[in-house]
């Protein structure tokens, strides 16, 4: 097999990339590891940035996003009870964010990759891409029975944080930076009416919890949790109450509860490889940063790498010019390190910390008073949180 661009990953950055390849005439196959159901089965992040859903408008994918997406103007934030709205719009000159599920997202772009006949490899095994750091790399693999070998000009790892292409690297040519919160998320997923039209993040002296929604009839609720903490201790019941514990009792209140359809802890961390090209190797995606998902950025980062991407790769064959693959490394890093700044802060407010001392929750508290007291902050706030310019 040949094609130009091997992709390594399926999640919504592979597909992406794919389709935006596709759109542009520029072939390309996805491989991925998992079956088609496994990757449509994930829950993940709903939070787009006004370039997330531009460049999904122009990967031809947006009808369905823009039919049943909800836009969403501002959030609130509270603090021990204390709440404030964050006026994105009014701060952000006029910018807002879309809520929509990635697991929408992927199946959107799984729909438009079949329909334009593109291929797509699942349930690959025993998956490895080879001599990246030459002209002609390629990559192997095994798949209903046989041995498969696909040549290429380039391989894209969008094979997320445990995939191959990142560990395929040499460990001296690749620093790894990397924070591990002490803490985790249990996420639940149910269909209930959300509790409130906007996110609501909240900090609680026995931990963070959001209020966040995939439509107008499904919720999604997080609470902080300990790394021992086990999904089977938590009962649907348990899981409620603790969450009512930490919000405005007006709004919790007002909460319908029902049965989960997903429970999972995720643990949070902070990470970031540098540099993100390898000769003919791209890291996108989580195969190249993760972000502790307090600020909404994991997707949406993304989407800013797969943009460098396929502007270097179009420069490169319609153009005939290196200067975008050369760039690439570097572009996406300093986008990426903003992310996780912004990320970062939002996880050190919001948080109850184990080993957190008398100043430092006073530090904490303050920033949030400041925060709310200033214009300057909130405009801080809104420009990172409905993102970048890319």
């Amino acid at each position: 097999m040949k094609t130009k661009v091997a992709i390594i990953g399926a999640g919504p950055s592979g597909l992406l990339l794919g389709q935006l390849l596709t759109r542009a005439g520029i072939d390309n196959i996805i491989i991925d590891n998992k079956p088609k159901e496994y990757i449509l089965g994930r829950i993940r992040a709903g939070v787009l940035e006004q370039g997330a859903v531009a460049m999904l408008e122009e990967a031809g994918v947006a009808e369905k996003m823009r039919r049943e997406g909800l836009v969403h103007e501002g959030f609130d934030i509270s603090f021990d009870g204390q709440s404030h709205r964050m006026n994105l719009e009014k701060y952000s000159g006029g910018k807002t964010v879309m809520v929509y599920g990635q697991t929408e997202v992927t199946r959107d772009l799984m729909e438009a990759r079949e329909k334009a006949g593109a291929i797509t490899v699942y349930a690959a095994e025993k998956v490895k891409v080879h001599d990246f750091d030459r002209s002609r790399p390629y990559v192997t693999f095994h798949h209903v029975g046989r041995d498969v070998r696909l040549d290429c000009d380039f391989i894209a790892g969008c094979d997320g944080f445990h995939g191959v292409c990142r560990a395929s690297v040499p460990k001296g040519a690749i620093t790894n930076y990397e924070r591990v919160y002490p803490f985790g998320w249990l996420g639940l997923l149910a269909d209930v009416p959300p509790v409130h039209h906007e996110l609501i993040y909240a900090h609680h002296e026995r931990g963070f919890a959001l209020c966040s929604q995939r439509s107008l009839t499904r919720s999604r609720y997080y609470i902080q949790c300990s790394l021992d903490d086990t999904v089977d201790a938590w009962s649907d019941d348990l899981f409620w109450e603790e969450l009512k514990r930490r919000l405005d009792p007006k709004i919790a209140a007002r909460m319908v509860t029902g049965p989960s359809i997903e429970k999972s802890i995720a643990p949070l961390r902070s990470f970031v490889a540098e540099p993100l090209r390898f000769g003919t190797m791209f890291l996108a995606g989580d195969a190249g940063h993760i972000v502790p998902p307090t600020g909404a950025k994991g997707l949406n980062l993304a989407a800013s790498d797969v943009r460098y991407l396929f502007d270097a790769f179009v420069d490169y064959y319609k153009g005939q010019s290196v200067k975008g693959i050369e760039a690439y490394s570097s572009r996406a890093l300093l986008r990426i390190w903003k992310a996780e700044r912004f990320s970062w802060w939002m996880t050190n407010l919001l948080h109850t910390f184990p080993d957190a001392s008398g100043f430092d929750r006073k530090m904490q508290r303050t920033d949030f008073d400041y925060l709310i007291s200033s214009d300057a902050a909130q405009r801080s706030l809104a420009e990172n949180y409905v993102g970048l310019p890319y």
